[in-house]
């Protein structure tokens, strides 16, 4: 396509998009023409909705997903919106242009005052540090100079005659309302802002904050609920650094109004501001640098973004970029300049590829994108997906304003017909932009692209008197190839090369130096370098960015000190030291330890050689290493038939279809020793086959495959939404069949069953005493917690004795059952209060009950969002109970209506248990969104949120003691946090190497016990280093039970079968026992019922109680009088009763005083009893 002259440009310019003094006039304007008119949305209303959309595109599908339709779609939003232009739902918060402008003048005034030397109520001053503090000296601005000769004073980058340099003023917020009134308060005052993203590193933060040399600080108070500690003299930053710090607020910001009528316009200022923002990105020099962007550069891209896609005050814009990027500018003045609206999300588009799809292709307009290479099968996808929407591929970096070259996708089929492309054209410049490609000679079509133009920054702000040798002069003989001719005689060198085509767009091939973008992130490998040397244990590292099917993965080589160093926690020692100095995204994934590098003939680091080496393309762990492709199809068969326990795999049967689940793909995982992922993406024992073969990087066995097996057509993709499918084999259809979200449920029909059935009607029994407990909760895991106790204990229960020989046997029977309307996969939760007993689980049906667990009454019942498979807890003071759901939603229940009394938005599903937090008065509750929340149950906000690395299905644990808080997920982590007060803090990760499921525990002595889906058991102690490790003979999907009546044991089930005792201290095996069954939740000991003998052995014993997967309650009998014995086979266990269920159990058991509460996929909660021949109270 024809590029337009630099005339036609003009024209069109002067008569599209007029100039405009300054962004802050600007903005006076749009706000005192609209001063009614909502200018910001705080769009937390719609985080619901968002989660319940992202359900059905999750890259990791849960068992079962709701079934959404255009109706239902259509009914949710109806249900939940307010108003639809703007769009506006239910618990959002909205912001007119009149309390934008008050906020605006009303913080600028303040800031202007303090940075003239005034006081402000609110202002925290520096106080006298010590060797933490961070330094505050003067930086300096230093100018671009000519590559060949130094420019002269007239063509500097910065003439201190005509400009000044303004003071720098932070902003540490999230994206926010307070945030865009900080922004354009810095403005209006004349001064330039720096934002200071509170995700980031603390060490990058200080360092940042040094380097600028910020005069003053902003920080939020949090008046929307912000997870973010509030930024006040307690906050590690206030203390670390020595200018002042301003916290503000909204609503402060409106209230303090003041007028500005003795403050200049910036425009009016004698001199011109230098610059208006300082945005730090990655150097090659191993520290991160400052760009000085200017008020001229923001201005440009925004005209030129309305010149050629105009808005006209009605669209609704996205704030979703992290204020990390110079691209969230854009994303604010596009919608404040132009009276459209910016929604504050986090998250956007989560369901594209769904049924949701169909609304969004309606609504959206124009989609940009910008920051990473635009692959061309991602926009094959898209332009399917959404055939109604502009798509713009943006291209540009800091150092020009964000962006400086643009690519309409509608010309893609054109393009295309001309030339062959792997990615989307970066396009051509965008207006009053100069792009030069810098080749060999002047008719190059390939080289190195340098960027001139009002978009370039004033250079970089820094401490050294390095001066800038990224903005420089071309030289006078080189034949200038650009397409706009040389409006600028000072460039920016971007370091990519690029490709002319024949259209005169540009395409982008790669970098001359090694600056890589991760998700986002532009990151120097020799910053990464420069870190890893100062590690204590490293002698030297080199780092490689490896591209692997369109997914970049870091890895670093590093030669230690001292060999005898390495070990299996010194790679989580490493990765735990680097997430404190450098944003998650960047840290390597993978660690290599090597005697030496590959160098080159001058004796640098050879990093072709490390990027050709083998080393990282197979697992050294995995199992398929030395098959060859029939034997490795036979044992993935295997696998799917061991894992889905059905007769027949043929190659193209689809797992999920088959009915897999998480859990099962775990099995698999297991089974073969391979990333669990790799099932989700190559669901069929075919495609599993082939994908493990590319990985080990053989065509010669590539190939055979293909020879040895007929190509089976790919069939599409559908695995995310496969588990809907009912299986035909007998034995998964309890799993698969029933309850899956189905909105057309039968009508509630509750079969509460007989009271007692006991064939014996013993007196005795506990369950005929009232109060039989004091007030107690129990949950699986035999956790208990007492009303108004500090945390979750083990103290000694009341105890009943039954007489029963050794060698006896017990009978099952059955007691009461309540209809739960679909499956019952959550655990019970059963609560002692005063007289009362009650029970309280949810199902499938999204049904929530308490239920009377004398009678089995139903007390009270309630309908959530999603269906409930996690355990219920309960607050301390017994007042609340909280549940989660696969919604996302944590909910907080009154304890005797179920009346929500709050409820508070994930953006996953929630199957964690939460875990009661009495001495902060919080909940900590884990998420499928990654996240750890701690909720403050008093005053019903987050005051806390934690990227775990994974989905979080089992519970945190707490270290009360310590001041501790264990979390793991099934990425393979554990983290440790200090709870000890409200300054939370991670004091180490730990990489397990295997996803977690189940729940963790801890010891008396603070060691933390943890059971990985691979088959280990470990237990790490308050520092993160391994006390004790054992291998069991499968998987396990559960937590480890340690019950206060057996202290010397930790009880663990695998799914195999196999139940094992092993000793907190040491790890030391007491016993085993196969109870011939799967086993995929908990154990649970009877604490309130002890067998005792008038025999000869006089055996005093505990019952152990199993459900196995098939549907079979199991109850072991341990003979209390051997459990101290630490050799195997000394201790012996028998099964005492065994019980049938017509369905699959995943619920993890209760029993207490002989009575065993359990879900079934049969969709009731049981109630079965255990008869003796005799019962009494000891």
């Amino acid at each position: 396509m024809k590029a337009q002259s630099p005339e036609e440009e003009e024209e069109e310019e002067e008569t599209q998009t007029p100039r405009f003094c300054c962004l802050s006039h600007e903005f006076f304007r749009v706000a005192s023409a609209n001063p009614n008119k909502t200018a910001v949305i705080h769009a937390s209303g719609v985080a619901h909705l968002s989660t319940r959309l992202r359900q059905t595109a999750h890259p990791f599908p849960p068992p079962a997903s709701p079934n959404f339709n255009h109706d239902n779609i259509s009914t949710l939003l109806e249900q939940r919106v307010e108003s639809l232009s703007p769009p506006v739902y239910n618990g959002d918060r909205c912001f007119t242009y009149s309390h934008l402008l008050k906020a605006v003048d009303s913080l600028a005034s303040r800031i202007s005052s303090i940075l003239l030397g005034a006081d402000d109520p609110h202002l925290i001053t520096p106080k006298p540090q010590g060797d933490n503090a961070v330094n505050h000296e003067k930086g300096t601005i230093y100018a671009a100079e000519n590559l060949e000769t130094n420019a002269s004073s007239s063509e500097s980058v910065v003439d201190s005659s005509e400009e000044y340099r303004p003071k720098i003023v932070g902003i540490y917020m999230p994206p926010s309302m307070e945030y865009i009134v900080a922004v354009l308060s810095v403005l209006r005052c004349g001064e330039a802002f720096l934002p200071l993203d509170p995700y980031w590193p603390k060490e990058r933060l200080l360092s940042i904050v040094a380097s600028s040399s910020a005069d003053l600080i902003i920080g939020s108070k949090s008046s929307f609920g912000s997870e973010l500690d509030q930024l006040d003299e307690s906050h590690w930053l206030v203390k670390s650094v020595s200018c002042p710090v301003l916290s503000v607020s909204i609503e402060e910001s409106l209230q303090e109004y003041s007028d500005l009528t003795d403050l200049l316009w910036p425009c009016a200022n004698e001199k011109k501001r230098s610059f208006c923002y300082l945005m730090y990105t990655s150097g090659s020099t191993g520290k991160p640098k400052g760009v000085c962007g200017t008020e001229q550069g923001l201005s440009n891209r925004f005209l030129w973004m309305q010149g050629l896609y105009p808005l006209n005050g009605q669209e609704s814009l996205l704030f979703k970029t992290s204020i990390s990027f110079v691209d969230h500018l854009q994303e604010v003045l596009s919608a404040i300049l132009t009276a459209s609206v910016p929604s504050l999300m986090k998250t956007i588009l989560p369901g594209l590829q769904t049924h949701v799809g169909l609304r969004v292709q309606s609504s959206l307009k124009l989609l940009v994108l910008s920051g990473e290479l635009f692959p061309l099968t991602l926009w094959e996808k898209l332009s399917t997906v959404l055939p109604n929407t502009f798509i713009l591929n943006l291209y540009g970096s800091t150092e020009v304003s964000g962006d400086c070259t643009y690519f309409d996708c509608k010309r893609m089929p054109l393009v295309l017909k001309e030339d062959t492309l792997t990615s989307v054209p970066i396009g051509l410049p965008v207006t009053d932009c100069d792009v030069v490609l810098f080749g060999e000679n002047a008719s190059s079509k390939e080289g190195e692209l340098y960027v001139g133009g009002s978009c370039i920054s004033r250079g970089y702000y820094t401490e050294s008197n390095m001066k800038s040798e990224k903005i420089v002069k071309l030289p006078q003989s080189y034949g200038i190839n650009s397409v706009n001719d040389c409006k600028s005689k000072l460039y920016f060198r971007t370091g990519d090369f690029v490709k002319q085509l024949s259209s005169g767009d540009f395409v982008f091939l790669g970098r001359k130096d090694r600056i890589v973008k991760i998700n986002g992130h532009r990151i120097a490998l020799e910053e990464i370098e420069d870190l890893l040397r100062k590690h204590p244990y490293i002698n030297d590292a080199a780092v490689i960015c490896r591209n692997i099917e369109e997914l970049l993965l870091l890895e670093a080589f590093i030669i230690l000190e001292d060999k005898e160093r390495l070990d299996e926690s010194l790679i989580p020692a490493i990765r735990s030291w680097m997430i404190s100095k450098l944003p998650s995204a960047v840290v390597p994934n993978y660690f290599i330890f090597v005697d030496s590098f590959p160098v080159s003939s001058s004796g640098k680091v050879n990093y072709e050689l490390l990027l050709d080496s083998r080393l990282l393309t197979m697992n050294v762990k995995d199992k398929v290493v030395n098959i060859d492709c029939s034997s490795l199809l036979q044992r993935i068969q295997k696998a799917f038939h061991d894992a889905l326990m059905v007769e027949k795999v043929c190659n193209d049967d689809d797992f999920f279809t088959m009915g897999g689940n998480s859990l099962s793909a775990a099995h698999v995982a297991h089974s073969l020793g391979i990333d669990m992922r790799f099932l989700y993406y190559h669901p069929s024992p075919f495609k599993l086959c082939r994908a493990l073969l590319q990985k080990r990087g053989s065509c010669a066995l590539h190939n055979k495959l293909d020879d040895c097996f007929e190509l089976i057509t790919e069939r599409q993709d559908n695995h995310v939404s496969s588990n809907h499918i009912e299986n035909s084999n007998t034995h998964e259809s309890w799993m698969i069949s029933k309850g899956n979200d189905d909105n057309s449920l039968p009508s509630k029909r509750l079969k509460r069953g007989i009271t007692d059935v006991m064939l014996s009607a013993d007196e005795s029994s506990p369950w005929h005493f009232s109060p039989i407990f004091e007030s107690s909760s129990f949950s699986r895991c035999n956790k208990v917690l007492h009303k108004g106790q500090p945390a979750v204990t083990g103290t000694q229960q009341t105890t009943w004795l039954a007489n029963a020989p050794r060698g006896s046997r017990g009978h099952i029977k059955d007691c009461w059952k309540v209809y739960m309307e679909s499956c019952v996969d959550a655990s019970p939760m059963l609560v002692s209060k005063g007289s009362d007993i009650y029970l309280f689980i949810g199902s499938h049906s999204h049904k929530f009950l308490c239920i009377n667990a004398r009678s089995g009454s139903v007390q009270w019942e309630i309908k959530l969002d999603g269906r409930v498979e996690c355990t219920a807890a309960i607050v301390s003071d017994f007042s609340q109970v909280v549940v989660g759901c696969y919604m996302g939603k944590i909910y907080f229940l009154d304890f005797s209506s179920g009346t929500i009394c709050w409820s508070f938005q994930t953006s996953g599903e929630v199957k964690s248990q939460p875990v009661v937090d009495t001495r902060r008065h919080l909940i900590w509750c884990g998420s499928h969104d990654h996240n750890l929340y701690a909720l403050d149950y008093k005053n019903h906000c987050c005051v806390y949120k934690l990227p775990c690395g994974g989905s979080i299905f089992g519970s945190p644990v707490i270290d009360e003691v310590r001041g501790l808080l264990y979390v793991a997920s099934t990425g393979g982590r554990i983290t440790a946090i200090s709870i000890s007060d409200f300054s939370f803090t991670v004091l180490w990760l730990h990489d397990l190497e295997a996803p977690v499921f189940g729940s963790l525990a801890i010891t008396e002595i603070g060691t933390v016990i943890c059971c990985l889906v691979d088959g280990h058991v470990l237990a790490l102690d308050p520092n993160g280093s391994t006390v004790w490790k054992q291998t069991t003979d499968g998987p396990i999907f559960s937590g480890p039970c340690m019950p206060s009546t057996l202290p010397h044991e930790v009880l663990v089930c695998s799914r195999k079968g196999s139940v094992y005792s092993f000793k907190p201290e040491n790890g030391d095996l007491l016993w085993e026992h196969n109870v011939g069954d799967p086993i995929t939740s908990s154990a649970y000991v009877d604490e309130h019922l002890q067998l005792v003998s008038d025999d000869a052995s006089h055996s005093s014993d505990r019952l152990i109680c199993i459900c196995s997967s098939s549907g079979r309650i199991h109850l072991l009998r341990e003979n209390l009088n051997s459990s101290d014995d630490t050799i195997l086979g000394k201790i012996d266990v028998q099964e005492f009763a065994r019980l049938d269920l017509l369905g699959d159990i995943f619920s993890s058991p209760l029993m207490i005083g002989g009575r065993i509460f359990v879900g079934c996929r049969d969709d009731y909660l049981h109630c079965v009893t255990l008869e003796m021949p005799k019962q009494h109270e000891s």
